[in-house]
């Protein structure tokens, strides 16, 4: 796994939700309740850019239909049958750090 620093500790300001790059990958960082969480940023229904959405219910809305994924695992709400990809984060003394599986993982 690489590990790619996509924020500064310093920028940590509960909650949030931000677009970051991760190598050449966009991701949808959420920071809800002290915990910060690393997903795809496009809705799986629509192809929405859900890092434009908004948080509820440990939930993360897109702004387009209102499709809702949890932040934890990346499911879509009963009855949607889809999900987004969710990722690995560390928070180190220096900054946030995203986790994305290279080839190498793979074989």
């Amino acid at each position: 796994m690489k590990w790619y620093k996509v924020l500064n500790t310093s920028d940590l300001k509960y909650p949030f939700i931000t677009k970051v790059k991760a190598g050449s990958k966009n991701i949808c960082l959420v920071g809800v309740d002290g915990e910060t969480h690393a997903l795809a940023t496009k809705c799986p229904h629509a192809g929405a850019d859900i890092s434009q959405g908004w948080c509820k219910d440990g939930k993360l809305i897109c702004p387009f239909h209102r499709y809702s994924y949890d932040i934890k695992t990346g499911r879509g709400s009963p009855g949607q049958g889809d999900y987004i990809q969710t990722y690995p984060v560390e928070i180190r003394g220096d900054g946030v750090y995203v986790g994305l599986k290279s080839w190498w993982d793979w074989s």
